[in-house]
């Protein structure tokens, strides 16, 4: 096995997670979340140093180029990317996770002598070795073949449907219950299956996406986060390093906890959205809007005079405010409207976007106050009280059918009651479209809600300039 760490690595390491437990708390609220960035980043850069220093590696010249290059790809990504690029880029950065575990894999089965796990004697692989690296790639696998599909549809290259094979249920279970027992065996020393858990384990990641729904994009985003937290942390078992091992199994163990909390927030079941779709023959709707019923259509100088008159309003931003980037120009109004007296909250439903937190990353993005921003369970009771919900590009979330119709696909989930306010502003872009789960809103043809169609960012600028004459 590898030669025994000094005991300052381990302090190392040990400092390295603390640092770590740091960030995830500090990602915990958007008033925190630089400062866990920084915890986060400054934890990583001493584990990778305390690694680099205490192995022998075979040229620090090719790790240095490699951080650089890898660096660079990141810093020139994270510039460039759009806010609504950003759930696909999640998943992409989960299928890379995935795949560098697989490679480590890949090269300690080939090459196991060079990774510390051949035994003295130089006949085998240890036992306990082998269980690890089986698990490794395995998860590895399922979290790269599954973030590709989840990529694939939130880019809008796969359609966001579910897409339901014959017997999909019974193929899924058979082939993690094959991999699990192929597992087994290559810990009882049967090389040759380790191509066989690599293939399958590639397979089932794709069987387990393709039939969740667009309505439950969210929690397989954090899912797959989860996934690639135990790949890291099986491959740190293989290579005994410390620090791989606690990050893994934070990010795996703090995934699954937000996969929880966000199949209770849609009235998801945990089991049945990672177990791969099931129940998803409900989890889309016919996508068809009823524009033959009648509904109320507004402009901005209409909107500008009712906001202005009112004492309270909540906005209720969604995905088309980031599809416009709408952020900054609502910011503008809301202050607008504070100059005027109004008072002004966000409500934020905790899977609005794509992915968790979306909301309040843009929110954060246009510096709104964070004492302005609410989440669902503290603000629902206020719409009430309020004189105008402004709704802007979120749907699903703002569903009364959640609450009404028992064979809506988004039935039992907790959504915004933006529709118990006197007046609700919903800006959309058309009365032709749907929210992601395919379901057609009540609230758009109810007697207090008024339609402003086009453009958020431009509907909302028309609206400052309204507010101002």
């Amino acid at each position: 096995m590898h030669a025994a760490v000094p005991a300052w690595a381990m302090l190392a390491y040990l400092a390295s997670g603390v640092l770590f437990i740091l960030a995830l708390r500090g990602l915990s609220s958007p008033e925190t979340s630089r400062m866990g960035n920084r915890f986060g980043m400054a934890g990583m850069l001493i584990a990778v140093v305390t690694t680099i220093v205490t192995h022998e590696l075979a040229s620090i010249g090719e790790i240095a180029a490699a951080i650089l290059l890898g660096g660079a790809i990141g810093f020139l990504v994270a510039r460039r990317i759009a806010m609504t690029a950003m759930p696909q880029l999640v998943a992409a950065f989960h299928s890379l996770v995935g795949l560098a575990a697989v490679l480590v894999g890949v090269a300690a089965f080939l090459n196991p002598d060079a990774f510390g796990i051949m035994k003295p004697d130089g006949s085998d692989i240890y036992k306990a070795s082998l269980i690890e690296l089986g698990l490794g790639v395995a998860i590895g696998a399922i979290t790269f073949s599954g973030s590709v599909i989840a990529f694939l549809k939130l880019n809008g290259n796969m359609s966001g449907a579910p897409i339901l094979l014959p017997m999909r249920h019974a193929i899924n279970l058979g082939v993690l219950a094959a991999i699990l027992v192929m597992v087994a065996m290559f810990g009882l020393d049967t090389p040759a299956l380790f191509w066989a858990i690599l293939i399958l384990a590639f397979a089932i990641g794709f069987l387990l996406i393709i039939p969740i729904g667009g309505a439950d994009m969210p929690v397989v985003v954090s899912m797959l986060n989860s996934y690639s937290g135990w790949a890291a942390a099986a491959m740190g078992f293989t290579l005994q390093n410390t620090a791989m091992i606690i990050t893994g199994a934070l990010v795996g163990s703090s995934g699954a906890i937000l996969s929880y909390i966000m199949c209770k927030a849609m009235n998801r079941s945990f089991i049945s959205v990672i177990a791969g779709g099931f129940g998803a023959e409900s989890s889309g709707g016919d996508g068809a809007a009823k524009v033959d019923r009648p509904w109320k259509r507004g402009s901005a100088d209409d909107a500008a005079f009712i906001m202005k008159n009112a004492e309270k309003i909540i906005i209720v931003p969604g995905y088309g405010m980031a599809v416009s980037q709408a952020q900054h120009t609502l910011r503008e109004m809301a202050d607008v409207l504070k100059k005027e007296g109004v008072d002004v909250k966000y409500a934020i439903h905790p899977v609005a976007g794509r992915m968790p937190g979306h909301m309040n990353v843009l929110l954060a993005e246009a510096n709104v106050p964070y004492d302005e921003v609410f989440e669902l369970e503290d603000i629902n009771s206020e719409f009430a009280q309020a004189d105008v919900a402004f709704v802007i590009g979120a749907n699903d979330v703002t569903n009364p059918a959640a609450q009404t119709d028992k064979t809506s696909p988004i039935y039992g989930m907790p959504v915004l009651e933006v529709w118990k306010a006197k007046t609700v502003l919903f800006v959309k872009r058309s009365m032709g479209g749907v929210g992601y789960a395919g379901v057609d809103n009540d609230v758009f043809y109810m007697d207090n809600t008024m339609m402003l169609l086009g453009d958020a960012k431009k509907m909302t600028d028309e609206i400052v300039k309204a507010l101002a004459h």
